[in-house]
């Protein structure tokens, strides 16, 4: 997006410097990689950069505000409330395609955001691969509110240790190594020790929670959460003796509540230039648009992209029985904005943020891009095709 950059980036460029990259991380984290890494960062002009941040501070605004909690009871399902919340998310996901608005110009417009952490340790990792690898202009920077890597651990050792000895805190997953996100554990675990554990290796005994490690039974006072709920209903066979309901001692970095308070259910109470039009499917009281090709059908309760309809028919609508837990969302045209060799590509920004216990708002530290050439972001639509996948962005000074 930024010419410049672009236009050196893609001179410097060759099949064997990506193959270099990629060879890289198979040194440092072995077979770990699990998805497909573009061949290019972003590089984010200044102008497209104070977008994201207006968008992304005017979202927070809502979000900080006295009556989002109760607003948002709502989206926890009633048997997936966990006790002991905290009084805010300690992460923020937000995700923007970027669009061209009537003047032609670079904008972002929001698909989705979410209380949940993403890459966060992978990310500062790749993107000093980047750096390492290719030719990024010093004028352009990856991370927020820190002056370089080491800055940027100690800002996630800070959130997610607290004052916690390493091994009291756990990454908790299903299954983590059959994980595709299981790089980012990986990363994590170098950058600050934390460990990644099943949710079927947690012991409990009355309110406490431990996991073995070398022979030893350990206790966990911290849990940095990378488990969704709809993922256990995914694995109906589990065992373990403790219930990700239950009432237990630990302190929660990304409380398990907040990934449903700040999600899609969200979306219609934003109102902003960089929002597509987004209503609760009930509100519609059966009065749907009339053009409804150019909306997009979303389950509140279901992540990942499954039961996104791209193509929505007012016969389906009128029979789905709980319209409260759908939206219905205008679509949005992505751009193709980013030059490859062979033709143009699409982008999706991820800017993340962490949210300290005693901090009054989130604090934006870095972020990922996507890039796509098929009909949506997604893996599976984007198979045999180059330049798509994971990487980074890097925005200019």
């Amino acid at each position: 997006m930024h010419q410049a950059a672009r236009k050196a980036y893609n001179e410097a460029f060759s099949e064997d410097l990506y193959q270099n990259l990629l060879a890289s991380i198979q040194e440092d984290f072995p077979d770990e990689l699990d998805f497909r890494v573009a061949e290019s960062p972003v590089f984010v002009p200044l102008v497209l950069k104070e977008k994201l941040i207006e968008a992304c501070e005017s979202f927070i605004d809502v979000i900080v505000a006295d009556d989002f909690r109760a607003n948002s009871e709502r989206a926890i399902p009633k048997d997936q409330k966990v006790p002991n919340e905290n009084d805010h998310t300690s992460f923020l996901a937000i995700d923007f395609a970027v669009c061209h608005d009537e003047k032609g110009e670079l904008t972002p417009q929001l698909i989705e955001l979410q209380g949940f952490p993403s890459l966060m340790a992978y990310q500062a990792y790749l993107s000093e691969l980047f750096k390492f690898h290719f030719p990024v202009p010093d004028s352009f920077n990856y991370a927020f509110g820190v002056e370089n890597y080491q800055e940027y651990m100690a800002a996630l050792r800070d959130l997610i240790l607290g004052e916690e000895n390493p091994e009291n805190v756990i990454l908790l997953e299903i299954y983590p190594k059959q994980q595709k996100t299981r790089v980012d554990f990986a990363v994590t675990e170098r950058m600050l020790g934390v460990k990644a554990v099943s949710y079927t290796d947690l012991i409990k005994e009355g309110r406490k929670l431990f996991y073995e490690k070398d022979g030893r039974k350990i206790r966990v006072k911290r849990i940095y959460n990378r488990l969704i709920f709809d993922d256990l209903n995914n694995y109906p066979d589990l065992k373990s003796n403790y219930v990700f309901t239950d009432d237990v001692d630990v302190d929660w970095v990304g409380h398990p509540n907040w990934f449903f308070r700040i999600s899609k259910f969200t979306l219609p109470l934003l109102d902003s230039p960089y929002v597509p039009e987004t209503k609760f499917l009930s509100d519609y009281q059966g009065n749907f648009p009339a053009d409804l090709e150019k909306y997009v059908l979303k389950p509140l309760f279901s992540f990942a992209g499954t039961g996104v309809q791209l193509h929505v028919k007012r016969e389906e609508l009128e029979n789905i029985p709980d319209p409260e837990n759908f939206i219905l969302q205008k679509k949005v045209t992505y751009e193709p904005v980013i030059q490859a060799p062979d033709g143009l590509v699409k982008c999706e920004i991820r800017m993340l943020y962490i949210w300290p216990d005693d901090a009054p708002r989130p604090k934006l530290l870095t972020s990922l891009s996507r890039l796509s050439r098929g009909e949506m972001i997604g893996v599976r639509f984007n198979k045999d095709f180059t330049w798509v996948g994971g990487s980074v962005a890097f925005y200019e000074n």
